[in-house]
């Protein structure tokens, strides 16, 4: 995939958690993320998909250094991010930012609105008090809570209204990278098309760049503008969002794709079986990790893991069906 001018370039991104089974045994190891590379433009939204446990979380974490990558590289603007000392990654952090999925767990029920969105001004000493209060009331205004809202507490609000907050709380900054972690997944249906519009236009108006973390493609297909799909720590396939809807070519997209509701109630439309259910990532399959579930599934399959190919400008795929 082409590097030219891009804002956010992933290399061999792994992240394994370990798990000690007693004091004379070694560790196992839960490979949550193994060897993913893609790349995000400036001012464009990729979008991370995939079963809950696949890694995109994880991913989107990695590379604000949340978590502590164990190998792999991060460039944010031609930086190395994760070799980037303490205090030049704190420096850093203005321009990455994250969006929490659980609004009612991301923000401290102990500190009013307008404490929680100054909180990131005070931490990187941003202007004057005078000027902090002044860039709250201005940021409340562009997620559309009211003025009033400032004084009042994370438990007064309903969960659309929270996650304006920490959105504001996101903005305060004025970031150029946003990792949106399943930002409405906690809402009802009936707020998600709100927040959705909101991230829209606030990318639109501000040229932000988003990495989008979600567990389906519905959403996907309206916000990204590029979408890859994981499975078990490894990224299957990436392609622009059109291409990806028109012409999934792993059996796991394609299986994703079928998963979305169709809106006409007379069409019948046809699924792809899956076998079996999600293998553990601590002892995942050898050779093509989707083997054990896939209908497609060869010798090949089982022996060698397949690599991430450009089968066309912009689309990568990891299967050796294509």
């Amino acid at each position: 995939m082409s590097t030219a001018q891009a804002l956010v370039v992933v290399r061999d991104l792994k992240k394994y958690f370990p798990l000690r089974r007693g004091l004379l045994r070694k560790p196992d190891w839960v490979r949550a993320v193994d060897g993913v590379s893609f790349t995000i433009q400036e001012g464009e939204t990729l979008g991370l998909v995939g079963e809950s446990g696949c890694g995109k979380t994880t991913t989107g974490r990695c590379l604000l250094r949340l978590i502590e990558p164990t190998a792999g590289e991060v460039y944010f603007d031609g930086v190395d991010v994760l070799r980037l000392p303490p205090r030049q990654m704190r420096a850093m952090r203005r321009h990455m930012q994250i969006i929490f999925q659980d609004p009612y767990a991301s923000l401290n029920p102990r500190m009013t609105v307008q404490e929680i969105i100054e909180e990131p001004l005070c931490i990187h000493r941003v202007g004057t008090a005078a000027e902090r209060r002044a860039r709250v009331r201005e940021v409340l205004e562009e997620v559309g809570l009211p003025a009033d809202a400032l004084a009042r507490y994370p438990h007064e609000f309903s969960g659309g209204q929270r996650q304006r907050i920490a959105i504001a709380r996101a903005l305060a900054l004025r970031p150029r990278f946003i990792v949106a972690d399943e930002p409405v997944s906690a809402l009802d249906v009936s707020i998600q098309a709100q927040i959705v519009n909101l991230l829209q236009d606030l990318q639109q108006r501000y040229r932000l760049t988003y990495l989008f973390i979600s567990h389906g493609l519905a959403l996907l297909g309206h916000l990204a503008t590029r979408i890859g799909v994981m499975y078990l720590g490894k990224l299957v396939e990436i392609a622009p969002t059109e291409t990806l809807y028109r012409r999934p070519l792993h059996p796991y997209t394609q299986a994703l794709l079928q998963a979305v509701p169709e809106p006409d109630p007379d069409a019948r439309p046809q699924r792809l079986p899956l076998r079996g259910e999600l293998p553990s990532p601590l002892h995942p399959p050898s050779g093509c990790r989707f083997h054990t579930r896939c209908p497609f599934a060869m010798t090949e399959c089982r022996e060698a893991e397949p690599p991430l190919k450009e089968v066309e400008p912009g689309h990568g795929v990891a299967c050796f069906l294509v």
